[in-house]
């Protein structure tokens, strides 16, 4: 019998058909190769595919928790090809992760988590590596994630080296973040702290105010006035987030936005800046509520690319919103004492969100955290240039990390002191949720939200005035 040919849209849709597990391994190579961004890059590869339910679920898991556990199982996969990891070709690698993480932390049946796994090498065309990877797989098969577990820490005696192979972070992550929870006194929250990075977050939406209730969109969540836990399925497909008057937005991302918009009544013509607007979810928010107060936003975002994203974020919101591209660090001299109220979200090592990123704790060093803080500082004391005597500022990181909150923060009062004060942000926080939000003790008032303790991104939240 003769074949008969393919028409052209069924060419199309063989091209894009994809099984899981070559979803996740072509995520991690372009998280590998391109420094990609898995939580972008996903959903659009589950969409090509047309994975969706318990196909598009094991993609999901697949990619994350072999994202999030990186660092652990490149020493599993160390110990049981007996070489180093960068001497392991890698392709190969990235193979071996997806493979020991069914292993590991999927229960997925041996059988099928290496075979199929080894499959996905001779469709990479790296054939040749077949035997290698089917080899080593089968030797992380032979015992569970305990028993590996146990096998790694023989021999380490340092407690911050055992927690980092227990719960797969950098061992420089986790100091940084027990220093961060001593300045609360509550170093001993540090394992809780780390258990919960490696749990997916809730997905949350915000309701804009003035466009959408929270009741329209179900039980609404423990602190943000304006947060719903999503249910299930893809958020994108409720009609009122594809209309663009729902965001998908971190609670702790609206708490801070909602922290400067709501410290004290809106005065006759604010006007508002955002300075690192991208991508532009807290900018929709904020311009969500200057909209309602009768302010003017401005969004300021340095990459172009970045910045057409805030124009679509705005776009349902207020479309007359000012969107710049320029240097927030020339702020300051280009729009002297200009803004009753600046939003700094300052570019950090994001140590904060790594839930919701999970390469991004293998992607950052310690040596990164130097050349952030130096910027955050530049754009810090440019936005105080910025604001008018009386204004608040608020300076929000997505990172907990003591020389890129607290120690920004007390360098500009220190070279300010009769210039700018800080404002009691726990205090303005307590006013706002719903429920009271379990806060440290921080210097100058400062709000640090815990994922452990919250639920939400690590966001650090400082409010100040300028004289």
């Amino acid at each position: 019998m003769t074949e008969r040919p393919q028409s052209e849209g069924s060419r199309a849709r063989a091209r894009t058909t994809a099984t899981p597990r070559q979803v996740a391994f072509d995520v991690l190579r372009a998280v590998s190769d391109d420094d990609a961004y898995a939580n972008l890059l996903l959903p659009a590869r589950l969409r090509r595919a047309r994975l969706s339910g318990a196909d598009a679920a094991f993609a999901t898991e697949l990619t994350y928790g072999t994202l999030r556990r990186r660092g652990h199982y490149d020493l599993v996969i160390s110990h049981a090809a007996h070489r180093e990891i960068g001497a392991i070709d890698p392709v190969a690698l990235d193979v071996l992760r997806l493979g020991a993480h069914q292993l590991l932390g999927m229960s997925t049946p041996a059988h099928a988590a290496v075979g199929e796994t080894v499959e996905l090498t001779r469709r990479a065309r790296a054939a040749r590596t077949t035997g290698f990877v089917n080899a080593v797989l089968r030797t992380i098969s032979r015992d569970d994630d305990a028993v590996w577990t146990a096998r790694l820490l023989e021999g380490v005696v340092d407690v911050d080296e055992r927690l980092a192979i227990e719960h797969a972070h950098p061992v420089w992550v986790v100091r940084a973040l027990r220093a961060s929870l001593d300045r609360e006194g509550r170093a001993h929250e540090l394992e809780a702290l780390l258990v919960a990075d490696n749990v997916p977050p809730t997905v949350t939406l915000a309701a804009l105010p003035g466009l959408a209730e929270p009741a329209e969109l179900g039980q609404p969540s423990l602190f943000a006035p304006t947060a719903v836990p999503s249910g299930a399925g893809d958020p994108g497909a409720h009609p009122l987030v594809a209309s663009g008057r729902v965001r998908v937005q971190d609670e702790g991302s609206q708490l801070a936005a909602l922290a400067l918009a709501r410290c004290r009544p809106i005065g006759p013509e604010e006007s508002w800046l955002d300075l690192c607007a991208g991508p532009g979810g807290k900018a929709a928010l904020l311009a969500a509520e200057a909209r309602l107060g009768g302010a003017r936003l401005v969004a300021n975002e340095l990459v172009p690319a970045r910045a057409g994203l805030v124009r679509a974020a705005l776009q349902a919101v207020d479309p007359a919103v000012e969107v710049r591209t320029s240097d927030g660090r020339t702020i300051g001299e280009t729009d002297p004492a200009a803004f009753d109220r600046i939003l700094l979200d300052a570019p950090c090592t994001g140590l904060g969100a790594l839930r919701r990123r999970p390469e991004a704790r293998w992607r950052k060093s310690a040596s990164d955290v130097a050349p952030l803080a130096a910027l955050q500082a530049q754009l810090l004391r440019s936005a105080l240039e910025a604001l008018k005597p009386g204004g608040v500022l608020a300076y929000v990181t997505c990172s907990p990390h003591v020389d890129e909150t607290t120690a920004v923060v007390d360098a500009l009062l220190a070279e300010h002191p009769d210039e700018v004060a800080p404002l009691d942000a726990r205090a303005v926080l307590a006013g706002i949720t719903r429920t009271p939000l379990d806060l440290g003790e921080l210097e100058h008032g400062a709000a640090q939200l815990w994922p452990h303790r919250h639920g939400t991104d690590a966001m650090f939240i400082q409010l100040l005035t300028r004289r």
